[in-house]
């Protein structure tokens, strides 16, 4: 009882108050916190972004991503194509498809999104843990926040599989593939050069060819 000049009654009572009052302000906090969710995601819908770019959200601030270059919507092509030929009927590749993360935040718009095409949000973004993939394809202005926070952020949602295609890594352009995420990290994580294929789990069980990705 350091610190308290009560008797054990007194003692016990005086934490069970603590503990209320603890409740209540994390109780507090929960609503402001969805309060703030609610209100950036309503200035997220509303917004009208000039033609080409996308409206995410990071550490509750909307952000505005510039549209992609031609080369880079040639990868997206590539990938699109590669796994819409394995995935059974009740999928779907989404390429404008936004998700988000609720509790963190963040509201992203992944280049690719493979998720089930039933139970889709009619307006508004899916939950990110609802996804079976998210790809990210660097651009210049991207490829940090898709290395470090989004990488960060799928895995705590969590995203089962994230494909990163780094165009601008230091060695050269590479596709990392990120799995098995726990406690707010990927557990397993495969590179490769472009040029190199990358193997795919299920439900995809495919081997995606990088060779023709084009290179910077």
């Amino acid at each position: 009882m350091d610190g308290f000049g009560g008797s054990g009654s007194d003692y016990l009572e005086h934490e069970r108050r603590q503990e209320e009052e603890g409740s209540s302000e994390m109780a507090v906090m929960a609503v402001e916190s969805d309060q703030q969710w609610s209100y950036l995601l309503d200035t997220w819908r509303e917004l009208d972004a000039p033609e080409g770019w996308r409206t995410e959200i990071e550490g509750g601030r909307i952000q505005l991503v510039p549209p992609p270059n031609m080369d880079h919507n040639v990868i997206a092509v590539l990938i699109s194509r590669a796994l819409t030929r394995r995935l059974p009927d009740d999928l779907g590749v989404f390429q404008t498809a936004g998700v988000q993360i609720a509790r963190m935040e963040k509201l992203y718009i992944p280049d690719l999104l493979v998720a089930g095409m039933t139970g889709l949000p009619k307006e508004g973004p899916l939950d990110a843990a609802e996804a079976l993939l998210a790809v990210e394809i660097t651009s210049r202005s991207t490829a940090r926040l898709d290395r470090t926070k989004k990488l960060w952020g799928y895995a705590h949602a969590p995203v089962p599989l994230y494909l990163l295609v780094d165009r601008f890594d230091e060695p050269g352009p590479t596709v990392t593939l990120y799995s098995e995420p726990s406690d707010g990290a990927y557990g397993q994580s495969v590179r490769v050069p472009f040029g190199k294929p990358v193997e795919l789990p299920a439900p995809f069980d495919c081997v995606l060819e990088t060779a023709d990705f084009p290179l910077p």
